[in-house]
């Protein structure tokens, strides 16, 4: 006896019953969407970056429609956009504040800081840390390795010869992305009209700098004292600028012994000078 035809009829009939019915539950149990969630959504840059700290652009938009992140939460995507998203959430936001680029606080390359050992494990700056900070002297330097570079959305960043990350402010968004993932944490986001920075983060005394690094920070807070305005502040055997006091003028770049502080001000002025 053939039992093929009705086997097939069977499970036929067994296939409509279960469709009907998982048909019915997602009617019947359908979490709705807020329209807003939909809107917000296109509002937001596209990039997936994750420099908002939220899972790409849809956790974003969710996000914001709970109330658990702020109508500008997205950099990328601009002041009106922000503008838009807010008014959408029917609330306000403040778009008047600066723009903020990373900036990669050191300048320890391949020829300026020196080596340990032969590193020859994975490529990666989290795996290199592990493997005690790979072969920099200095361990709390660029590790060089460019996880920062990979983790950019915006091409803003790339990796000079010197095995130093470079940044290119007109491309640079600000999201942030870069200096969350920086195992060193040495990318800070800056006001984009502050040319002036101390580009090293090693807490370690004068005397021991000096040995592993030819530009880094040596204590001496020369800089410090000759500072106008206060900005040029001193902790844990490093020089720091408080943003918010710094005029630009460039008067602690001239006063460091080792050029730790780079006048990005003085460059451009130079530069336009020789053109």
């Amino acid at each position: 006896m053939n039992l093929l035809g009705p086997t097939i009829a069977v499970m036929a009939i067994m296939g409509a019953v279960f469709g009907i019915g998982l048909a019915f539950a997602g009617h019947k149990f359908a979490v709705e969407t807020d329209p807003r969630v939909v809107q917000v959504r296109a509002a937001l840059s596209g990039a997936n970056c994750g420099g908002c700290g939220f899972p790409g652009c849809d956790g974003l938009a969710d996000a914001i429609v709970a109330g658990k992140a702020p109508a500008d939460a997205c950099r990328p995507a601009g002041a009106k956009a922000a503008e838009l998203i807010a008014t959408i959430m029917g609330t306000s936001v403040d778009t008047t504040g600066e723009r903020k680029i990373a900036e990669v606080m050191c300048a320890g390359g391949k020829d300026i800081c020196g080596q340990r050992s032969n590193y020859v494990g994975i490529q990666d700056c989290a795996a290199a840390d592990l493997a005690a900070g790979a072969s920099k002297a200095c361990a709390y330097g660029c590790l060089g390795f460019g996880t920062c570079v990979a983790a950019c959305s915006f091409g803003a960043m790339t990796m000079g010869k010197d095995g130093l990350p470079d940044v290119d402010p007109d491309k640079c968004t600000g999201c942030g992305r870069c200096a969350q993932v920086c195992q060193r944490k040495i990318i800070d986001m800056v006001a984009s009209s502050k040319v002036v920075h101390v580009r090293c983060k090693n807490k370690d005394r004068g005397v021991v700098v000096r040995k592993i690094c030819k530009v880094g920070c040596i204590s001496c807070q020369a800089c410090v004292r000759a500072c106008p305005t206060k900005a040029m502040q001193f902790a844990n055997n490093l020089a720091f600028i408080n943003y918010d006091l710094c005029n630009n003028c460039g008067t602690c770049a001239t006063k460091c012994p080792v050029k730790t502080i780079e006048d990005g001000g003085a460059a451009q002025t130079k530069q336009a000078a020789t053109a």
